[in-house]
């Protein structure tokens, strides 16, 4: 909170600063406002806080750590240097629930979707990055409230808010669908666009790419697109002639199984030794690469589950037959039938030496006379189950490799190696999506009223990322550059922190305002003052 007290006979007052200059600069450094400014016309006269302002206070507010809702709140900037932070003149109570919901209703009539790709085409070009591959995928984050405009998507081109498949593991509420393409250097969102929450990834992936593909190609200089197991279908594949693709087999496809199970004796010969293999491969019409890749750790973690595995299924398999062993059948023939059945549904069993056995029956009570003929005979089964020792090692192949696609042919252009890190770094917008989650930076349950400004909402949500990533990848550029290291947790001196520690480490930095005017900023140590050198003069003004 802000604090007020005497000195020598003037009012002082401190405010809180930490990190937040670290985000402000960088909104700033890559002209984020201004753009935004220049693309939405408004009337500076009646407009205290222009748009760009208004979503430079929504990206410092959803990156200040304050575990809040990242919108409609001028509470967080109370005990905040505001126009330090967000522009001379403007104060805490100008970024009220009026002016943000405004922004998020202009950014709406103006596209969130053409928005962010223009500040993303000029943000790769200022931090100077070479977009050779980019990552595709999507999550979901589920919503508060009803809405009484929830059409229909097709009526007014507003998403949906429903229930849909959740990566939350909250399939009864409501949620909408957001889907990036980030870019592999820096992880900078290239595309963003919000979907229904009834979207699916199979076919959204496809419309996406089909929708954007010339400005991938022609603004970003896109060369690879990469996506996980969701983009590799048959039509999806014919539809992706104009542009190279990496993407994951589905384990469930036929076709790999049998690939894998043709090659994988071979990759794990040596279990703690990675190994790949790469086939030529027709699907879908499509001729394409297939690399076979053999995982060493995949193999430990699946060794343990797949034993429990065919424990469980074994183990039921055998007393199911116990109980079939049990059963009585009015002929051989019925009994044999049953065991075909049986045996047709086994997974991890087979029953050796299975034969069927006539036993004599007696119509009436008690024990029948000495010599006496039975009267009928039931028929039952014998035999002996085994466990199929071949199946755990199929499931273990399956388990402990995976295929990766590619319509590239040619290996000196992208080799297997090349092939393999491109997809391993899919985690960049996977670690994006972690980050636009995790409560410690925003919260990640959305309750704004309007599904035009929960759209809106999303963009300036991506932005959040684009400002972390193009922080985290200038921080690192600068002390890789000149040599230099930062400390980590544990005081070791390191070359590639996270934004996220530097945000920490920043902590307890405060503004003293002395007389209503001159300022003072509190706490900086060397670490501090040298990484603000670093990135430049822009921060350490803010910082002065």
């Amino acid at each position: 909170m802000e604090s007020k007290t005497t000195l020598l006979s003037q009012e002082c007052s401190s405010k809180i600063l930490n990190h937040l200059g670290l985000v402000a600069g960088t909104y700033d450094e890559l002209g984020l406002g201004e753009l935004i400014d220049s693309l939405i016309p408004q009337d500076k006269e009646k407009r205290v806080v222009s748009v760009g302002q208004a979503v430079k206070a929504m990206v410092v507010n959803g990156l200040g750590f304050a575990n809040r809702a990242l919108y409609l709140t001028p509470h967080f900037f109370q005990d905040k240097p505001v126009d330090r932070l967000i522009g001379e003149g403007i104060k805490a109570h100008d970024l009220n629930d009026t002016v943000l919901g405004r922004a998020l209703d202009t950014i709406y009539k103006h596209n969130p979707e053409e928005l962010y790709a223009y500040l993303a085409v000029r943000t790769v070009e200022r931090l100077g990055l070479f977009v050779r591959f980019g990552h595709l995928d999507s999550t979901s984050f589920h919503t508060d409230g009803s809405y009484q405009d929830n059409g229909s998507e097709e009526e007014d081109g507003v998403v949906r808010i429903t229930k849909g498949y959740s990566r939350d593991h909250r399939p009864d509420l409501n949620q909408i669908v957001l889907q990036l393409i980030c870019e592999r250097q820096a992880g900078i969102p290239l595309l963003m666009k919000p979907l229904s929450g009834n979207s699916s990834d199979k076919t959204d992936f496809r419309k996406t790419i089909q929708a954007h593909i010339d400005q991938l190609k022609n603004d970003f200089i896109l060369k690879y697109l990469v996506a996980d197991s969701a983009l590799y279908t048959a039509e999806t594949l014919r539809e992706l002639s104009r542009i190279l693709w990496i993407s994951r087999v589905p384990e469930t496809l036929a076709l790999s199984r049998e690939v894998i199970h043709a090659v994988a004796p071979d990759l794990m010969k040596d279990p703690e030794q990675a190994a790949f293999r790469s086939l030529g491969i027709e699907y879908g019409d499509v001729r394409q690469r297939w690399l076979v890749v053999y995982s060493p750790e995949a193999y430990q973690r699946s060794l343990k589950t797949v034993n429990k595995k065919c424990l469980k299924l074994s183990t039921a398999e055998a007393k199911q037959f116990d109980k079939l062993c049990k059963q009585d059948f009015s002929c051989e023939a019925d009994a044999l039938k049953a065991l075909s059945r049986f045996e047709n549904k086994l997974k991890m069993l087979s029953i050796h030496g299975a034969h069927v056995v006539a036993l004599p029956r007696h119509a009436g009570k008690g024990r029948p006379a000495k010599g006496k003929h039975p009267d009928f005979y039931v028929y039952r089964i014998e035999g002996n189950p085994a466990s199929l020792l071949h199946e755990r090692t199929r499931l273990l192949e399956r388990k402990s490799c995976f295929i990766l696609a590619t319509n590239q042919l040619d290996c000196e252009e992208l080799s297997d190696e090349e092939l393999r890190e491109a997809y391993k770094d899919q985690q960049k917008v996977e670690r994006g999506f972690r980050f636009l989650k995790d409560p410690f930076f925003m919260a990640s349950t959305l309750f704004l009223k309007s599904r035009k400004r929960i759209m809106a909402l999303m963009m300036v949500m991506t932005l959040c990322l684009l400002v972390y990533a193009a922080l985290e990848y200038r921080i690192r550029e600068e002390l890789d550059t000149n040599n230099e290291t930062f400390p980590n947790q544990k005081g070791k001196p390191v070359s590639a922190p996270t934004a996220r520690w530097v945000f920490q480490f920043f902590s307890g930095i405060h503004v003293l305002i002395i007389g209503g005017a001159q300022q003072a900023v509190l706490n900086l140590n060397e670490h501090h003052l040298r990484l603000l050198k670093l990135l430049g003069v822009r921060y350490e003004i803010l910082y002065s």
